[in-house]
């Protein structure tokens, strides 16, 4: 049985999601506020967090750093449907996606099970198993990458969102096309969660403007990995 942290400070919500997911074949263990919410983790880690961005004691994108600096354990955040600044703030602290208020318990778990079914593949598909561009090595088999001789912390789908621009060097792949490979469904809101995790993964492997490997938008229509 996979296993679920849910940090909500609504005592209803957490209560009403929690009984839901239970439904659906989860284990769910349940935290009131972030300090609690990381204490739980820090001492059984879970398979998937689920984490409020408005919590009592302290920000959710605080818990969410704080969770990404010695994890890659996938986290969805939870936000208010017009709050679109918190959403991009939460992804770009770590977190690999995101569901609106008032959530939708079978929508929940649907992006529960893509994202747990991503973590869970072994292999991404490729032509090799090693790839080289520039001072980047990715080792897929391994699921890690070097920069320099040196691993890289990525989260698995930053790994699996560069292995993607790397099969298709020179190619722009557009968002939806990306949401589709990536993400594993067909996204329904607008592109910034592929924005935000683009931005994040050129954070990581590029040095400068004119480093040899860099992912760059194409004129607004996607994203594609070229080589100088």
């Amino acid at each position: 049985m996979e296993s679920l942290l849910f940090i909500e400070d609504d005592d209803a919500i957490r209560l009403a999601l929690s009984l839901a997911l239970e439904d659906e074949g989860y284990s769910v263990r349940e935290a009131a506020n972030g300090a609690d919410g990381l204490a739980s983790y820090e001492k059984q880690p879970v398979d998937l967090v689920l984490l409020d961005l408005r919590l009592p004691d302290m920000s959710g994108f605080e818990v969410c750093r704080a969770l990404r600096s010695k994890s890659i354990v996938p986290i969805i955040i939870i936000t208010a449907q017009t709050d679109t600044i918190d959403m991009v703030a939460g992804l770009e602290a770590g977190a690999d996606d995101y569901v609106t208020k008032p959530v939708v318990p079978k929508e929940l778990a649907a992006r529960i099970r893509s994202l747990l079914r991503r973590v869970h593949l072994r292999d991404v598909p490729t032509q090799e198993e090693e790839s080289h561009f520039g001072n980047i090595e990715l080792r897929r088999e391994q699921g890690i990458v070097l920069k320099n001789g040196v691993e890289i912390n990525l989260t698995k789908t930053e790994f699996r969102l560069l292995c993607e621009f790397a099969d298709h060097a020179g190619a722009v792949l557009s968002r939806d096309q990306l949401l589709e490979r990536v993400w594993g469904y067909e996204y329904l809101g607008d592109s910034r969660l592929v924005d935000a995790h683009v931005r994040r993964l050129r954070v990581k492997v590029e040095d400068h403007p004119d480093d040899p490997q860099l992912i760059v938008t194409a004129r607004g229509v996607g994203y594609r990995l070229i080589q100088a």
